[in-house]
C-alpha cells in the first residue's frame, strides 16, 4: 500500500559517538541521538521514544477507524506509549509497551469504549510489529 522511510547516521564509538535521525517527511532532519540521550536522560532522541511516538500515533489512528465503524467519532483522544528497554541476557530488549489513552467520545459507554480500544490495540500495525508485551489503560472522559 505505501512505503516510507527514516534514516540514521552515526559517527564514533557507542558511548562517545553521535548520531542523527531523519524522516522522509522532514519532521526530523538530522535530529541528534546517542548513548547519553538513550541511557542517561540527556537531550536528544532515542529509538525507544520514536517507537513510542509511532505506536501512540498508530494506535490512536486505528481507534479512530474502529470508532467510525461503530458510528462513533472522538472529540478528543490522547495516547502515551511508555516503551521499556531492559538488559536481557547479553544485550537489551524492549520488554513492554504500555499505552495510556484518554478520550472524549460523545455517545460511547465505557464497555463499548474498552472493547473498541482493545480491538484497535490488537489491530494496529505497530502493535503487530512489536514482539513484546503490550498493555492498555483506556480512560473515557465524561
Amino acid at each position: 500500500m505505501t512505503t516510507t522511510h527514516g534514516s540514521a547516521k552515526w559517527q564514533g564509538g557507542i558511548k562517545d559517538g553521535k548520531g542523527a535521525i531523519s524522516t522522509k517527511s522532514g519532521a526530523l532532519t538530522d535530529y541528534p541521538y546517542g548513548f547519553a540521550s538513550r541511557f542517561e536522560g540527556k537531550p536528544g532522541s532515542n529509538p525507544e521514544e520514536l517507537i513510542g511516538a509511532a505506536h501512540a500515533a498508530c494506535f490512536t489512528m486505528a481507534l479512530s477507524l474502529v470508532l467510525g465503524e461503530a458510528k462513533l467519532t472522538a472529540e478528543h483522544m490522547e495516547t502515551r506509549a511508555d516503551v521499556t528497554l531492559e538488559k536481557v541476557g547479553d544485550g537489551f530488549a524492549i520488554t513492554s509497551v504500555h499505552l495510556a489513552l484518554s478520550a472524549r467520545i460523545p455517545g460511547a459507554n465505557n464497555a463499548t469504549f474498552q472493547e473498541l480500544a482493545g480491538k484497535a490495540k490488537a489491530g494496529c500495525p505497530v502493535s503487530k510489529l512489536l514482539n513484546t508485551k503490550i498493555t492498555l489503560e483506556a480512560t473515557l472522559q465524561g
